[in-house]
C-alpha cells in the first residue's frame, strides 16, 4: 500500500507542516453549521453536523454538499471523498416533517418537489463522482442517509450502524435510489427491507450485502488518517486500507438474522408477485411448520406489515420490481415521479403518517388511520396510473452528469460475494470459473482468492451453499450442484 512515510527529520517536519496547514475549512464557519468540510492531504471530507436532529437532511445541507462536491471532484488535489457525521446518527433521513408542514401552505407542493429533486440529484452526483467515495455509516443510517451511503464504492459499517428504509411506516415509499440498490441485494432481502422498514444493525449490514466493510467504531479515526495519507489512492489501496482494520466474527457475536430456514421462507414470501400473496405466504409460515425460528419470524413480519400503509406497500413492491432492470438514473427519475404523486395528493397517507410519527410523535399502539385502510382498497391499476406516470418528473442534471450509472456489479464490487456470483461459480458460468464441478473447499478457496484478505468470505459461501446447493458423488468426491 502506498502510504506516505518519511525517514528523515526534514521529511517529518514537512509532513507536520502539511498536516497543520490542512486545517478543516470548517474553521472559517460556525460549529453550528449543518455541514462541516475538511481538507486533509488528499482527503476531502463532508461532516454532517446536525446531531440534535440525527443529521436529518434539509435543503440547505443538500445544497451545501452538492456545491462542494462539484469543486472537489474537479480538483486534481482531491484523492478521495469521504462522508462522515457528528453524533449518534450518520443521517436519519430527509426532512420529511418539514416537507409535510410545507404541503399545508400555499406553494408548498412546489417546494416539496424541489426538495426531492435536489436530494435525488445529490444522490446521483455521489454515484457519478470521478474520485473514490467512502461513506462511514457509524450510527443511524435511515432513508435519506441511505441515499448518501448507497452510491459510495466503499460503505463502512460499525457496531453502531442501524440501516433502514422505514418509509412505509409513514405512508411513503423507499426512495433515494432504493428501488435500484435494494433490488440488487441477495434474493428478496431488499424487497423485505423495503416493505417492512425493518433494520439491519451492526455486522448484519455487512453480512447481508449493503456495507462493503465492517470495522469497530473506535477505529474510524484511524481509518480517516490512513485514507488521508494515501497518495493518489487507487480503489485497491482504499479497499486494503479499510480491510486491514476489519476483524472476523467472534463466537459470541449474534448470528446474522436472515440466514438458513428464515432466509428460505423470506425469499419464498417476498418473491411473490403481489402484496396479497406475500401476506398469504407469511400466514402459512406463521401457522404451520416445525421450525420455531421461521414461525416467530413470520408472525413478527406479519404484525409489522399489518401496521404499514396498504398504499405504500403496493407502491413500494412495484417500485422494487421495476427498479431491478433500470439504471440508477432511470430509477431515480421513476422515484421522483412517485414522490411527486405522494406530494400531490394521490394518497393522504404521506401526510397522515408523517404527522403521527414525526410531528405529533404519537406512540400509542393504535394503527394509523390509513386510507384506504386495507389492501383490497388499493388496486394495482390505480397504483400504476397514479404513481408511475411516464415522464411526470425528471431530474435536471448538468451536462457532465448526463450519463448512465455504472453497471450494477460496481455497487457490489467490494461487498462479500453475492449469492448470484456464488451461483455462477457453482454452475461454471462465472468469469473466473474453470467450468468444472467444484467441491465446497474449492469454492471457498476461489472466493477467498477473488476477495483477497476480506473477512467473512468463507462463512458467506458456506451459508449460501447450505441453502442453495445439493451434492453429487463422482469418483469418491462430493461436488456441488446449484438448485434451480
Amino acid at each position: 500500500m502506498s502510504i506516505r512515510s518519511g525517514t528523515g527529520s526534514a521529511i517529518n517536519r514537512t509532513r507536520a507542516i502539511t498536516r497543520h496547514m490542512a486545517t478543516p475549512s470548517s474553521s472559517a464557519i460556525s460549529d453550528e453549521a449543518p455541514i462541516l468540510f475538511e481538507e486533509n492531504l488528499s482527503s476531502r471530507r463532508f461532516i454532517l453536523n446536525r446531531p440534535k436532529k440525527l443529521n436529518a437532511l434539509d435543503i440547505r445541507m443538500i445544497n451545501l454538499i452538492s456545491s462542494k462536491l462539484e469543486a472537489w471532484d474537479s480538483s486534481n488535489l482531491t484523492g478521495v471523498i469521504v462522508g462522515t457525521s457528528v453524533g449518534k446518527g450518520f443521517c436519519s433521513g430527509g426532512d420529511v416533517a418539514g416537507i409535510v408542514e410545507h404541503l399545508a401552505q400555499e406553494g408548498g407542493k412546489e417546494q416539496a418537489i424541489e426538495y426531492f429533486t435536489r436530494e435525488f440529484g445529490l444522490d446521483y452526483t455521489l454515484a457519478t463522482l470521478s474520485k473514490p467515495y467512502i461513506a462511514v455509516m457509524d450510527g443511524i443510517t435511515f432513508g435519506g442517509g441511505v441515499g448518501l451511503a448507497a452510491p459510495a464504492r466503499f460503505r463502512v459499517a460499525t457496531e453502531k450502524t442501524s440501516f433502514s428504509m422505514p418509509e412505509t411506516k409513514i405512508g411513503y415509499f423507499p426512495d433515494v435510489g432504493a428501488s435500484y440498490y435494494l433490488s440488487r441485494l441477495d434474493g428478496e432481502i431488499g424487497t423485505y427491507l423495503a416493505l417492512t422498514g425493518n433494520s439491519l444493525t451492526g455486522r448484519a449490514t455487512y453480512e447481508h450485502g449493503f456495507a462493503t466493510h465492517f470495522i469497530s467504531s473506535h477505529r474510524v479515526p484511524i481509518l480517516l488518517e490512513r485514507i488521508a495519507a494515501l497518495e493518489e489512492p487507487s480503489l485497491t489501496q482504499i479497499d486494503q486500507a479499510i480491510e486491514e482494520l476489519a476483524y472476523e466474527r467472534e463466537p459470541t457475536d449474534d448470528p446474522a438474522p436472515l440466514v438458513g430456514a428464515v432466509r428460505i421462507a423470506l425469499d419464498d414470501a417476498f418473491g411473490k408477485g403481489t402484496v396479497e400473496e406475500i401476506f398469504e405466504t407469511l400466514q402459512n409460515y406463521a401457522q404451520g411448520g416445525d421450525n420455531a425460528d421461521v414461525i416467530r419470524w413470520a408472525k413478527d413480519t406479519l404484525a409489522t406489515m399489518e401496521e404499514r400503509s396498504p398504499t405504500s406497500l403496493k407502491v413500494s413492491l412495484l417500485a422494487i420490481r421495476k427498479g431491478k432492470t433500470m439504471s440508477l438514473l432511470e430509477a431515480l427519475n421513476m422515484e421522483l415521479g412517485i414522490a411527486t404523486a405522494f406530494c400531490s395528493g394521490a394518497t393522504p397517507d404521506f401526510v397522515t403518517g408523517v404527522r403521527r410519527v414525526l410531528i405529533e410523535k404519537d406512540r400509542s399502539s393504535a394503527r394509523t388511520k390509513w386510507s384506504p385502510a386495507d389492501l383490497s382498497g388499493v388496486s394495482v391499476s390505480t397504483v400504476e396510473s397514479e404513481f408511475f406516470k411516464p415522464a411526470s418528473a425528471k431530474l435536471h442534471l448538468p451536462e457532465r452528469l448526463q450519463k448512465k450509472h455504472e453497471v450494477p456489479s460496481q455497487f457490489l464490487r467490494y461487498t462479500l460475494p453475492s449469492e448470484e456470483e456464488i451461483g455462477q461459480a457453482v454452475m461454471g458460468s462465472h468469469k473466473a470459473s474453470g467450468g468444472s464441478a467444484l467441491e465446497l473447499s474449492d469454492l471457498v478457496a476461489k472466493f477467498e482468492d477473488l476477495r483477497k484478505g476480506k473477512h467473512g468470505v468463507a462463512d458467506k459461501v458456506k451459508e449460501v451453499v447450505q441453502r442453495k446447493c445439493t451434492l453429487f458423488e463422482d469418483n469418491g468426491c462430493s461436488y456441488l450442484r446449484w438448485k434451480h
